[in-house]
């Protein structure tokens, strides 16, 4: 096996519509398509990498923000904050020992994402 790279991350959401606004208008990423699959869901491009949420699930997310996740790099996480707290979504900024900032946000169903910028 030969893994080259993250293609994709798949959630399991409860309320389609609320995490389409979420990922779609307050993070901005760009819709991609979709095949016709028999379940709801909708497609983003991270990047090259894709997140497909799942519609229909039925069961609560509890975890913390070092538990399942996933993380994107950016340049500045002053941005990422000042986005954020434009939208009023709460996120937890931490500074790893290495210098690198992140900041944890939760999405409409628990999911953490990263906000990851690398040390100076």
């Amino acid at each position: 096996m030969n893994i080259l790279q993250l293609d994709h991350v798949a959630l399991h959401v409860s309320d389609l519509a609320v995490s389409d606004k979420f990922y779609g208008d307050v993070l901005q990423l760009p819709a991609i398509p979709r095949p016709d699959f028999d379940f709801p869901g909708a497609w983003y491009s991270i990047g090259s990498h894709e997140l497909h949420l799942i519609g229909n699930r039925d069961k609560e997310v509890h975890s913390h923000h070092r538990g399942t996740h996933f993380a994107v790099r950016v340049s500045d996480c002053d941005v990422v904050e000042e986005r954020l707290t434009s939208c009023g979504i709460d996120f937890i900024p931490k500074t790893r020992p290495d210098g690198a900032r992140q900041v944890f946000v939760q999405d409409p169903d628990g999911h953490f994402v990263e906000f990851t910028q690398p040390p100076a």
